[in-house]
């Protein structure tokens, strides 16, 4: 059992945990960290759709990092999918940690707003839409 949620929906905000670049079979593939950022933003949007909500709704993001020299490889990634086709930029932080968990370089995590992708689900069918 993990020790925490993929995602809490409040009525107010969808805050997803945060993703690392993984497959959805779990292996953590290598590649260029342009690579590493789309699987994380890839899982941040299953997620996003799993609860109902989409990518133009994300309000807010915060991405870690091992090394800052990755900075502009994943910022350029990342532009091409936040704020685009007219949906607004979220805001951001990007913060630079000592390690980040299973070695990886890059983990995303980001609060939506709910809707805008379908019907919201509960807890039990996000966590169950997410696992299949």
């Amino acid at each position: 059992m993990p020790a925490q949620s993929q995602a809490v929906l409040t009525p107010h905000a969808l805050y997803i945990s945060g993703q690392l670049p993984a497959l959805p079979s779990g292996e953590l593939p290598s590649g260029s960290m342009s690579y590493k950022t789309s699987l994380c933003i890839a899982n941040l949007k299953a997620i996003l759709a799993a609860a109902g909500s989409d990518i133009s709704r994300v309000v807010k993001t915060t991405v870690f990092l091992t090394d800052m020299k990755n900075f502009a490889e994943v910022n350029g990634e990342y532009e091409k999918h936040f704020g685009v086709n007219g949906a607004p930029k979220p805001a951001r932080s990007c913060v630079a940690v000592h390690q980040l968990p299973k070695g990886v370089e890059v983990e995303i995590e980001c609060v939506a707003l709910p809707g805008g992708g379908g019907a919201g689900h509960s807890k039990e069918e996000i966590e169950r839409r997410v696992a299949g």
